[in-house]
């Protein structure tokens, strides 16, 4: 039985993982390396320290871990300034239902907590959701489960009784070792993530049974 639900962010709240792909790509190429938009496909749902120490260490960049992280975040900052943050279609009406059916909810993403605030603000969300859980504050990143069981605790449901929305592998492998039901969001505009350990997969909010949560 779902007693509280479980958003990751980036891909499910906020269409953002453009920015991601672009800026990281474009970041790589403008330091020589011959790459393209589907080498960072295995960092989606990691948190910027582990994607960028395996970039760093299979690229042989000469720059920090923490340098590169500031570069890449000066570019998506011009780029969001430039496009605004973006909402998943039918994401902040989902969201909405599901509060007004009396579920708790909390976000648990991988992206740093001023990141989380700052985009839930910008659409409005923010009232809906009790908890804001960051990979900052947790010992490993996706696909370990320790944020998801992070935003349990603090919902005060057992995991079991969790539902997790995740769009990517990463999260989705966290979500099921956390003892949780999973529902994957194959966005259509992307490249497909493998999402065969969800119990369900959608690519249309709209479409989805919310008979299905109880």
């Amino acid at each position: 039985m779902v007693k509280a639900i479980i958003f990751d962010m980036d891909g499910v709240i906020v269409d953002s993982e453009y920015i991601f792909l672009t800026t990281k790509t474009q970041l790589l190429q403008d330091k020589g390396i011959e790459t393209d938009e589907t080498y960072q496909y295995q960092f989606m749902g990691t948190t910027f320290q582990y994607m960028w120490q395996v970039m760093k260490e299979e690229c042989q960049l000469s720059e920090s871990v923490e340098d590169l992280i500031s570069e890449m975040n000066a570019r998506r900052e011009a780029m969001m300034a430039s496009n605004g943050v973006r909402a998943i279609k039918g994401a902040q009406q989902l969201i909405k239902s599901l509060y007004d059916l009396g579920y708790p909810l909390a976000v648990a993403s991988s992206s740093p907590k001023h990141e989380i605030e700052r985009n839930l603000q910008a659409l409005g969300l923010t009232p809906y959701f009790q908890f804001l859980v960051s990979g900052e504050e947790v010992a490993h990143s996706k696909p370990e489960p320790d944020v998801f069981l992070r935003a349990a605790s603090l919902l005060q449901t057992d995991p079991k009784d969790c539902l997790v929305f995740e769009d990517t592998k990463n999260g989705s492998l966290a979500a099921k070792a956390a003892g949780m039901t999973c529902i994957g969001f194959a966005n259509p505009d992307y490249p497909a993530q493998d999402l065969t350990a969800c119990d369900l997969v959608v690519s249309d909010y709209s479409k989805l049974d919310l008979s299905l949560m109880k």
